[in-house]
């Protein structure tokens, strides 16, 4: 593994336990178009439920496509998530913008969106200082506990520069890889098995 991307990213393996700024990793045979091979950034986790942002699933899409007030940016859009997808959602770097919520490590979630326009288009925001969501993860009040003690889900940690300097190929299987044993092996299986 690259000495870079082990800088970056660190497992927990408390797998039973999530908090605000960790990721969770899909285990390899979870199905489904949203979650499949999915690395998911948690940025809400409390008694009424979990809040994340797929890290890995890049639309062919991009934010001068989707919203008028950003035509002149062409930042890259990623699936969220299944929940709204029909709004835009964003993490970034910037502790200045108003209203932003910090998650850990100098990364922020949301924040007053006007602002935020006129500091992309002034080039005070670069595209590896944000990243965009076009819906997101949710679960409720004790869903992802079940599914995590079920072993869905590896909890792991991802750097904020890890996530905004990373390109999201490969994210799964090095997140799987870093894992070592049997996860070494799955990070390397085929997501058909047929077409192996």
């Amino acid at each position: 593994m690259d000495e870079q991307f082990q800088d970056l990213f660190k497992i927990k393996y408390n797998r039973k336990n999530v908090g605000v700024g960790d990721i969770l990793i899909a285990e390899p045979f979870l199905k489904g178009k949203y979650f499949s091979r999915a690395v998911i950034y948690i940025v809400e986790h409390d008694k009424n439920g979990t809040i994340g942002f797929t890290l890995n699933k890049v639309l062919p899409y991009t934010t001068s496509e989707l919203v008028s007030e950003l035509k002149k940016i062409d930042f890259p859009v990623y699936l969220g998530g299944p929940v709204e997808q029909n709004r835009l959602y964003y993490i970034h770097t910037h502790a200045e913008l108003p209203d932003s919520l910090l998650i850990r490590d100098g990364v922020f979630w949301g924040g007053d969106f006007t602002h935020l326009v006129r500091m992309l288009n002034s080039g005070d925001i670069l595209q590896d200082e944000v990243r965009f969501f076009a819906g997101y993860s949710g679960w409720d009040s004790g869903q992802l506990e079940s599914e995590l003690e079920e072993n869905s889900w590896m909890v792991g940690q991802i750097s904020g520069e890890g996530i905004f300097h990373r390109s999201p190929d490969g994210l799964w299987e090095k997140s799987m890889s870093e894992l070592g044993g049997r996860y070494k092996v799955w990070a390397n299986f085929p997501e058909d098995p047929v077409m192996n």
